[in-house]
């Protein structure tokens, strides 16, 4: 079996977002980088993939050179190959990204043979799009089922779950070649072992030169939603400070 999945370079979960004075971009210079929480996953569900049914994995990201980072780390969880659609750092809207992966995946195809499955993060963890496996599908002429939760591959049949709002399933029988996305939760993620890190520092990377066609909709500016502000006030110590406390909480509604 030959799965590729797809990933994104994102700022880190928790990081503080400075945008940059036109109000355009991120200010990158103290920001830490990760891959998508869902994206992560597709890339455990890929190497758990190959150690079931043997073949290979690839990951597969469009991005600046420091994308490297985030594809060594696939490499160092067990990922086989990876492979760095090079760009300037500027930002890709997704008809141009997914326009670009479609076109990576038929190079590398024609090259090495088809993938059985492609695998996509259900969003990504900054832009949330949740346009792009689904653009890639259609270009390529693929089924595709998104949100996906579980996943079983069999006889050429892919059994795909995606979960119900309010409790249940929805279950989905797919022949391969075929594109998912999923979600996180469908797995938990392997830490990549010493050895796994040794390997991925030596490992090499392929590169690729996207060709940038625009035709979805132009970026006006980026708003940083505004933080949230606590206070805390300290009322005093010992046993003197008991009133106050009560008055509070009959303030707050909580003492009758």
């Amino acid at each position: 079996m030959r799965v590729l999945v797809c990933v994104k370079r994102v700022p880190a979960p928790g990081e503080r977002i400075v945008l940059t004075p036109d109000q355009r971009a991120m200010e990158t210079r103290f920001l830490g980088f990760a891959v998508s929480p869902h994206e992560e996953c597709a890339v455990e569900e890929a190497i758990r993939l190959v150690e079931q049914h043997g073949g290979s994995a690839t990951v597969l990201t469009l991005g600046p050179p420091e994308a490297e980072e985030q594809l060594r780390d696939a490499l160092a969880m067990g990922v086989d190959r990876a492979v760095l659609l090079e760009t300037d750092g500027s930002d890709w809207d997704p008809m141009a990204t997914a326009r670009a992966l479609a076109q990576a995946v038929q190079a590398l195809e024609a090259q090495d043979g088809p993938f059985d499955l492609l695998l996509f993060g259900n969003e990504s963890a900054d832009s949330g799009g949740y346009q792009v496996g689904i653009r890639v599908a259609h270009a390529l002429a693929r089924p595709i089922v998104t949100g996906i939760k579980d996943l079983a591959v069999e006889a050429g049949v892919a059994t795909a779950k995606r979960p119900l709002h309010g409790g249940g399933w929805e279950i989905y029988r797919v022949p391969l070649p075929a594109a998912l996305t999923v979600l996180e939760g469908i797995n938990l993620p392997r830490y990549p072992s010493l050895r796994g890190r040794l390997r991925a520092r030596k490992a090499p990377i392929h590169r690729m030169a996207p060709k940038f066609e625009p035709g979805g909709p132009t970026l006006v500016r980026l708003v940083v939603p505004e933080e949230r502000r606590t206070e805390t006030e300290i009322l005093g110590h010992g046993p003197e400070v008991a009133p106050k406390v009560v008055d509070i909480l009959e303030q707050l509604g909580v003492l009758p």
